[in-house]
């Protein structure tokens, strides 16, 4: 895993559910190191995917539990 995956990672368990947006700002990586990192967490079942029901072009990024 990069670093930078596992930052977001570390970030997203702590915060729970955040936008691209909150990620970036939250973590201080650029948008294309933050896209990567997330496409490689989705491909890997880290993390999940939610749309916003309200404006469907924003995406929410969660972590998912592994209880």
């Amino acid at each position: 895993m990069t670093p930078s995956s596992r930052l977001i990672l570390i970030t997203l368990k702590s915060i729970k559910i955040a936008d691209v947006k909150t990620l970036m700002k939250e973590t201080g990586l650029s948008k294309r190191a933050l896209m990567g990192s997330l496409k490689h967490l989705r491909e890997e079942s880290l993390i999940s995917v939610k749309t916003c029901l309200s404006d469907t072009r924003r995406r929410f990024y969660c972590f998912i539990q592994d209880d």
